[in-house]
Formats: structure tokens, sequence, C-alpha cells
């Protein structure tokens, strides 16, 4: 008979689960550091020698990473879904800027839907604390602020989606956005008529999702992406005009 005895599940295999648990869920980020290896052990029960066997297994299987003197972290290899060759081909060629965004709007746009309709209180709460944060970095005019708000406040979105394949895909795509790989995001917030419209635009959508209303919400984030598409592309069809306009103007002055 194809039966054996049950036996309970080592500690640090349950261990093992918990973390590979946070990390799926996105609640342990890439990068991010572990507690000490006594706060650890004490926070989950377990022995230490049990605990080092489970740091060992998530290690060999490519989720933490220690750094000397620093302690356990999230692999930050879990961030990138995409190899150097082909993120260095995005950032050479202006078709995957558009498709880029196309691909953000599908994605984000089914994310505010599904926040809207089956996120959790919490989850609502902490997208309407990063947009509190955003109205403050406004005020303060600090568009470095600002843009790494603006990616939180996205991403705290897609978590409340719910969807572990859409959070670590989406994760990946704006760790190409942070590196640059597209376009500096900080452009976007540097225009004041267009900080003005973003803020408000980001105001529609918490609106919508924390009124639980999933068709709004949708709409919303669509809108943004519409407007971030189309203010990126005026801006590189202006700057090539600069371009040629300084070469006009030199070539005048050689005359």
């Amino acid at each position: 008979m194809p039966f054996q005895k049950i036996q309970s599940e080592k500690l640090a295999q349950s261990v093992v689960s918990q973390i590979e648990r946070l990390i799926l869920r996105g609640i342990l980020r890439p990068g991010e550091r572990l507690p000490s290896e006594r706060e650890l052990s004490e926070r989950m029960g377990v022995s230490r020698p049990s605990l080092r066997e489970a740091i060992a297994e998530l290690q060999d299987a490519g989720l933490l990473t220690s750094k000397a003197g620093a302690g356990i972290y999230v692999s930050e290899a879990l961030g990138s879904a995409f190899s150097s060759a082909l993120v260095s081909l995005f950032g050479r060629h202006d078709d995957a800027f558009f498709d880029y965004v196309s691909f953000r709007r599908d994605m984000e746009g089914l994310a505010a839907e599904r926040a809207a309709q089956s996120g959790s209180d919490i989850d609502l709460e902490v997208i309407d604390q990063l947009f509190a944060k955003m109205e403050a970095a406004h005020a303060k005019r600090n568009p470095t602020e600002e843009a790494a708000l603006d990616a939180e406040f996205h991403l705290s979105i897609i978590e409340a989606s719910h969807n572990t394949v859409m959070l670590h895909m989406m994760r990946a795509m704006y760790e190409l956005l942070r590196e640059g790989v597209f376009y500096n995001r900080q452009i976007m917030f540097k225009q004041r008529t267009t900080r003005d419209t973003l803020l408000e635009q980001h105001r529609d959508i918490n609106t919508a999702i924390q009124t639980r209303d999933p068709v709004a919400a949708k709409a919303a984030t669509l809108a943004h992406l519409d407007f971030v598409e189309r203010s990126l592309f005026e801006k590189e069809k202006a700057d090539k005009n600069e371009a040629i306009a300084k070469q006009r103007l030199e070539q005048e002055l050689r005359r």
C-alpha cells in the first residue's frame, strides 16, 4: 500500500515555509535585512540550531543571502525578472518604453479594480497613508521624494490586489524604473503644472479605492497612465526639437 506513517514537520522546515510565504506575499522584500538570529529565534519560538538550518536551506535555494558583518538579507536577485542583456536592450530602443507603459496600464488598471473590490481595510489604509505622504512631499516640492512615493503608492495597490505573480512581476518593472532604464521618473515631478496634475490623478485613484468603486478605480488608473505616456512622449519630442534648434544656432554662428 502506498501509505507511510505521518511525521510531524521539523521545526527548521516550518521556519523555511514561513519565510518563503513572507517572501512570496511580498511582505519581505528583495534586499531587506532579516532581524538578528537572537531576535528571529525568539519571535519564531525556535532554537538557534533549527533557525540556522532553515537559513542555510533558504540560502541554498537562492532566497536569502548573507553579507559579512551585516547579517542575512532577502536576495536582491528576486527583484529582477529580466537578464542584464535584456535590460540593456530595453534601454536602447524606444519601442520598449511604449510597450512598458502599455503593460503597466493593463496590469495596474486590473490591480486597482481588484484592490477596490477585495482589498482588506488594512490594505486600503496603507494606500491612503501613502497618498497622504505624497501630499506632504508635494507641498515640500521635493521631486525625488515624490517620485519614490509614486512607486510605493502604485505598488501598495498591486499588493492590495493579492495576486503574488502580479506583485513580483510589477516590482521587477518598477525596479527598471528605479534604475532609469525607460525614463527618469523625477522628470515628471519637476514641472509644477505636471506635478499638480499627477497629484490630482493619484487623489482620484485613492478616492475610488477608498470608496470601493472598482470601475472608477480602474478608469482613474488608466487615465493617469495615459497622461504619463503623453507627457513623456511630448517631452521626448521637445528634447529632439531643442537639439535640432541648437544645431541650427551653432551653424548660424559659424556663418
